[in-house]
């Protein structure tokens, strides 16, 4: 499991040093917190929906959706399928979200290493 984890974040990093290349040749500390920043943005964003899709917050939305569209549609019985099907936050794997969070954190702890570099060297 560590393996993963390093090896994407080795990839995030990776990316990070090519994009801020592809953008300007000279590498500068504030292009690499602005793409740093970026990259923990999306990490977050998806680590805080996975975590409210597994907590069930998004169950009762789906039941009423599937209710509804079983009572509207005009295909066989209207009550047979829609009680069977999983949840939502039993569909979501965990070994996903361990991987997006230990990516969000560690992206965090490079982006507060990123500013101190910034402050110090700015001083």
């Amino acid at each position: 499991m560590v393996k993963i984890h390093t090896r994407i974040f080795f990839i995030n990093i990776v990316l990070i040093l090519l994009i801020v290349y592809l953008l300007d040749a000279a590498l500068s500390v504030v292009q690499l917190l602005n793409i740093t920043f970026y990259f923990f943005l999306v990490y977050m964003v998806l680590a805080l929906f996975l975590y409210t899709l597994k907590g069930g917050f998004y169950d009762g939305v789906a039941f009423g959706f599937r209710r509804f569209l079983s009572m509207v549609s005009k295909d066989g019985d209207p009550l047979e399928a829609w009680e069977e099907k999983p949840t939502p936050s039993t569909q979501v794997s965990r070994r996903l979200f361990q991987v997006v969070l230990f990516q969000w954190l560690a992206l965090a702890i490079l982006l507060g290493l990123l500013f101190a570099v910034y402050y110090i060297a700015g001083q």
